[in-house]
């Protein structure tokens, strides 16, 4: 893939921040997402890819755009798979809370998994740790493991995982073991991929999440040299079908980095929305702009680049915002 599809593909992601950001705290979280999605699928048709979503906003009788064996792109250029959230953490945005952004992938045909909409459980690492750990071990065993590597004591771990009810079994084993907790209310890939950017220091992310934010997160942490373990939570025969259906054979299997996201080139980008683990959100300034954050960043020459811009609002923009 052409390096300059990393910046065309932040354009992107940035469009769909943009357009989601007037519904920050407006309490409508459906309208966020339309919003984020139109905002995307538009700009997806200028860059030059041949390119199928493979994870999107659902299959097409729920989504009119970008829903899953959609093709986008300009129909010139490498043919790629797509997987898209335009907006991570709707209701975050919806109430006006942190940890909102628009999220883009892109790699070789094939590479990606076609995970279908339901849980997963997930462990993510960093460097240090990647290809050192297993998701089948207990979590007082993976805990012991990160600490003898890192060769530090328990007390000096920090572990990130959701603040939901189903956690409330490994939570209460986290803090039997002395380690730190950092509990993140939303945002599963940017809590997935801060865990190989030392300046957050957070040793391991556990717990389970969606599936296609697990390969979202598992494309951030391919260009960054981390890991992600999952496996797919099946909870009934329809989920079991359903994967069969998306081509999962075997969905009891523990998925690795070239399960989710293959072994090629892998670009990944993200807008912040609202503040994040991983990136500032939109700002409104003075005169009628927008100040966004980006990451971009790229499998195969290890390129993380951060972009914080300005944009003037056309008109149209500003009438629908009031």
């Amino acid at each position: 893939m052409d390096r300059k599809l990393a910046l065309e593909i932040v354009r992107i992601t940035e469009a769909g921040a943009m357009a989601s950001s007037d519904w920050i705290g407006r309490g409508d979280k459906h309208c966020a997402d339309e919003a984020a999605t139109a905002a995307m699928r538009s700009m997806l048709d200028t860059v030059p890819i041949k390119g199928k979503v493979v994870i999107g906003e659902g299959e097409m009788d729920e989504a009119p755009m970008l829903f899953i064996g959609e093709q986008v792109g300009n129909g010139t250029g490498p043919e790629v798979d797509v997987a898209v959230d335009p907006l991570e953490g709707t209701e975050a945005v919806a109430n006006g809370r942190d940890h909102g952004m628009s999220v883009i992938a892109i790699a070789e045909r094939g590479a990606l998994l076609h995970a279908p909409d339901m849980y997963m459980r997930k462990l993510a690492v960093g460097p240090l740790l990647a290809g050192k750990l297993s998701l089948d071990d207990p979590v007082e065993v993976t805990l012991e493991k990160v600490a003898s590597i890192l060769n530090k004591p328990l007390m000096e771990l920090t572990v990130m995982i959701l603040n939901r009810t189903r956690h409330e079994g490994i939570i209460d084993t986290l803090r039997k073991a002395g380690v730190r907790i950092k509990l993140l209310e939303h945002g599963d890939v940017a809590g997935a991929i801060v865990t190989a950017i030392p300046e957050h220091g957070i040793d391991l992310y556990i717990g389970s999440g969606g599936a296609p934010e697990g390969v979202l997160a598992a494309a951030g942490l391919r260009c960054l040299g981390g890991e992600l373990q999952g496996r797919l939570w099946v909870t009934s025969d329809e989920e079991r079908r359903r994967c069969e259906w998306m081509g999962i054979s075997n969905p009891d299997q523990l998925l690795r980095m070239k399960d989710m996201v293959g072994t090629g080139d892998v670009i990944f980008a993200a807008t912040g929305i609202t503040d994040s683990a991983l990136l500032k959100g939109i700002r409104f300034l003075p005169g009628d702009r927008i100040e966004s954050h980006s990451v971009m960043m790229r499998a195969k020459t290890g390129t993380i680049r951060h972009l914080q811009s300005i944009h003037h609002l056309p008109a149209k923009r500003k009438q629908a915002m009031g």
